[in-house]
């Protein structure tokens, strides 16, 4: 073999495997320039989220706090609908279970219908009065019970002294746990505050006892029970009824006079007269009108005179006025004069005095000349 061609083939040789491994270089550097590539784009990433900037912090941060806020806002709303969808439960609960009352037989503790509560206007300096009208006219013991059972209920009326639990209140509360026929009020007593006095008796009245007509009388006036119930019961269909005797005196503009109103210049000219009112000695109103006193107490104004004011809480209202005049009678020989004549009077009093002058002594008097027969009241029927 010649130099030339051993030459030759040694170098052809040579070729051969430089050629594979250019394959394998070329494969080799193909895969590490795409490992490489793909950390050049990856890492910058990364680096941008967790350098990024500050603001961009705060806003997640905000974000967050607000999401949080909103959550707490939307539990405190999901639980008040809760508690609110409870007390709609309860409240139709409630609804029924008084619709049921209405339409059954009224429980034992639901309110008696009485035929009428009589409040009989008394003061702390009183106790012989009321002695002598227990002593008359007002059933006592076992009697009252039963003409409670007969639906009318009798009571004293009387407030609290300026000095709550003083001398004057302790009086009052031995003579009740001796006689128990009391209706105390939260009033303060007072010649001034009769008005507010009736208010406060026709409110606490019918939210005591339900009854178709509520009474006011005096301390120094004789009754005759039988007689009262029977004039009223007259009237019982009647809605929005005020019966008394109807008066219409002089509007007193000078002071120091009794009965001196000064509030006179809302009613005209000086000398003008009152509108059409029950004198106070004793006046009887119906359910819907001493429903009316109790809802609006706290607005019906008070007039000097306790008569004018209730009268004056009627003025716009449809009320028939009844002018009964068996209810103020004169006594003897006036009432005694017209029990004769089948005409008993249902009270009795002097006009000069605004009650029986020198009631104390007088009225037994009263009562024996102008009384109704004792069966009477008894046998009655309301």
């Amino acid at each position: 073999m010649s130099l030339k061609s051993r030459v030759g083939g040694e170098i052809a040789g040579r070729n051969v495997m430089p050629r594979k491994w250019t394959l394998f270089l070329c494969l080799g550097s193909f895969f590490a320039g795409m490992f490489f590539t793909n950390r050049m784009w990856t890492v910058p990433e990364r680096l941008n989220l967790e350098t990024g900037d500050c603001n961009l912090k705060q806003v997640g941060t905000l974000k967050y706090s607000n999401l949080k806020q909103i959550s707490k806002t939307e539990y405190a709303i999901q639980t008040l609908d809760n508690e609110i969808s409870t007390l709609e439960k309860q409240l139709a609960a409630a609804k029924a279970e008084h619709q049921s009352l209405s339409n059954d037989t009224p429980s034992v503790n639901s309110k008696r219908k009485y035929f009428m509560i009589i409040g009989i206007n008394t003061a702390f300096s009183s106790r012989k009065r009321r002695d002598s009208v227990r002593a008359t006219w007002m059933p006592q013991g076992e009697k009252r019970k039963k003409l409670e059972e007969k639906g009318i209920i009798i009571r004293f009326v009387i407030g609290h002294s300026s000095t709550a639990g003083g001398i004057l209140d302790k009086a009052i509360e031995a003579e009740e746990m001796a006689h128990g026929d009391f209706l105390r009020l939260e009033h303060v007593e007072g010649y001034l505050e009769l008005s507010a006095k009736t208010k406060a008796f026709f409110t606490t009245a019918i939210d005591l006892w339900d009854a178709e007509f509520y009474v006011k009388v005096d301390d120094d006036v004789h009754l005759n029970l039988a007689t009262l119930g029977m004039a009223l019961a007259g009237h019982r269909m009647k809605p929005r009824v005020y019966i008394g005797c109807m008066k219409s005196g002089p509007v007193i503009a000078r002071k120091g006079v009794r009965y001196h109103e000064p509030e006179y210049w809302k009613f005209g000219e000086v000398g003008n007269k009152y509108f059409r009112h029950a004198t106070g000695q004793l006046y009887a109103i119906s359910k819907d009108l001493a429903t009316y006193i109790s809802i609006n107490q706290h607005v019906l104004h008070k007039y000097a005179n306790e008569d004018v004011s209730l009268g004056s809480w009627f003025i716009g209202l449809d009320v028939e006025h009844v002018d009964d005049r068996r209810l103020c009678c004169g006594t003897p020989p006036d009432c005694e004069w017209k029990a004769q004549l089948g005409n008993i009077c249902a009270a009795s009093f002097d006009w000069r005095c605004s009650g029986i002058c020198k009631s104390v002594e007088r009225i037994m008097e009263v009562h024996k000349r102008c009384g109704e027969d004792e069966n009477a009241l008894w046998s009655a029927r309301f």
